[in-house]
């Protein structure tokens, strides 16, 4: 029998709950990280943050896990090389050995204030960013890829998949926002190191390729090239006859599967269509500043102001109560679904993917929505509330909701809740998680999830920056 991902990632979960021991509880809390000889990828400037930013944290637990979370994408998950010469990242997602166009780029981002005086920590990007462009080329449909751009996929749940599964590719899921991650990447990078040397040809034809699948999920002609069926017992791991269900064209991208890669219920996924608009216009920036190539530039623009007025006329809905909020999918013939899930982009992570304001009424609606009984994926139990999704299924709560919604909060007592819930919800390992049961946060899946682990070390970072006060004080 096929082993999907999910009993995978429920085997690997089991294992992490029965290992984990109460570190926390310990007198010395010691570190969690390889010794030095042992980690994938070193960086003095990120060790400097460490050290600056761990000085600022009272919670002697908080601090501990800060430090075991921050460098866990450099300490585990890189493995770098050269291609041609140039630098080659290959950043892997954790404990599957495969580069997903999205992990990648969130899990280092956390490290981008530190680029601009850090050559180390340059290279990294550069390679990063050579590495996508390829992978792009390779199949803009794909959502991860092999460290072998020559090789079959090794990941077992993808290998009978009825899809055009090209060399190179390890899953071929087709989600919007592994093409967006990119983006938002290389502008990251763009604007925080002036440098242009990653933005060569071949990245621009990736950027083409990237602009153009859009468009051609826009589906103004058909339903293009795309299809994928996968025998599952999960119905969220295949498409509807290979393409989903049936959509009106609006204007929208349509998307086979959501951040999570779960199969979207409507394919017109708001989120990520609001996530698209957004890296369309980075995109337009790097281009046009980064290469002067004005035709790559006015494309991606033009294509985010389509995509932006198809959000206006079709994205939002009301609730039973009457108020309008986004909605999470709909299908262009007025059929919509409200729900959300902890992955990014999310409803509720769209301040901070900065496709929104904070302050924008619409989304705080869809935000405060999104953390109710509205949302059939969120759940309040004895080891806290949040966010979880139909992934690893009811009541798993996922810490990436709760690190999102710290990382957008305008009050302290917002923040400090989930500080204290993030501590307390890692079973004892010093890492954050996939998900944990609501009840019982022993119980977890994903015992080295980078990307998590990132993101709670992005928080810290900027709860240092913009309000020291709350890792100064208790929680």
């Amino acid at each position: 029998m096929t082993l999907d991902r999910r009993r995978f990632l429920a085997t690997t979960a089991a294992i992490a709950a029965s290992a984990a021991t109460p570190a926390f509880a310990a007198p010395a809390l010691s570190s969690k990280r390889p010794a030095p000889k042992d980690r994938r990828f070193v960086s003095a400037a990120v060790e400097r943050e460490i050290a600056r930013v761990s000085a600022q944290i009272a919670d002697p637990k908080l601090r501990w896990m800060f430090g075991n979370c921050y460098p866990n994408t450099l300490d585990t998950t890189v493995r770098m090389s050269t291609v041609g010469g140039a630098p080659d990242a290959f950043v892997i997602t954790g404990d599957i050995e495969a580069l997903w166009l999205r992990d990648s780029s969130a899990q280092v981002k956390p490290y981008l204030h530190l680029a601009r005086q850090a050559p180390e920590l340059r290279t990294l990007f550069r390679g990063l960013i050579a590495r996508q462009a390829r992978c792009i080329l390779i199949d803009p449909y794909a959502n991860a890829f092999m460290q072998d751009p020559t090789a079959k996929s090794n990941l077992e749940w993808s290998q009978k998949d009825e899809t055009e599964m090209k060399p190179g590719v390890a899953e071929r899921k087709w989600e919007i926002d592994s093409l967006c991650y990119p983006m938002r990447l290389a502008h990251g990078y763009w604007r925080a190191t002036g440098d242009t040397a990653p933005f060569d040809a071949t990245w621009a034809e990736a950027a083409r390729a990237s602009v153009r699948t859009f468009r051609e999920q826009q589906r103004k002609e058909g339903p293009g090239p795309y299809s994928f069926r996968r025998s599952a017992p999960q119905p969220t791991e295949t498409l509807l006859w290979g393409h989903g269900a049936p959509t009106r064209p609006v204007g929208l991208i349509h998307s086979g599967f959501r951040p999570s890669d779960d199969a979207c219920l409507y394919p017109f996924l708001i989120p990520s269509n609001l996530f698209a608009v957004t890296a369309l216009r980075e995109l337009a920036r790097v281009a046009g500043e980064a290469r002067g190539d004005a035709a790559l530039s006015q494309d991606a623009t033009a294509l985010a102001a389509e995509v932006e007025a198809a959000l206006k006329a079709h994205g939002t809905m009301r609730l039973r109560d009457g108020r309008e909020v986004w909605a999470y999918e709909v299908d262009g013939y007025g059929n919509a679904v409200f729900m959300d899930d902890a992955n990014v982009p999310s409803l509720s992570g769209l301040a901070y993917l900065g496709c929104v304001s904070p302050a924008d009424p619409l989304w705080q609606a869809t935000q405060a929505a999104a953390w109710s009984d509205n949302n059939p994926w969120f759940f309040t139990g004895k080891a806290g509330e949040g966010i979880g999704g139909p992934h690893v299924g009811a009541g798993q709560i996922w810490p990436m909701s709760l690190i999102v919604r710290a990382l957008t909060a305008t009050d302290d007592a917002t923040i400090r809740t989930a500080l204290r819930t993030l501590r307390d919800t890692d079973g004892g390992t010093g890492f954050i998680h996939e998900s944990f049961d609501r009840d019982d946060p022993a119980t977890f899946t994903r015992a080295w999830f980078a990307w998590a682990n990132g993101l709670f070390g992005e928080l810290i970072v900027h709860l240092a920056q913009t309000r020291p006060a709350i890792l100064k004080g208790e929680l």
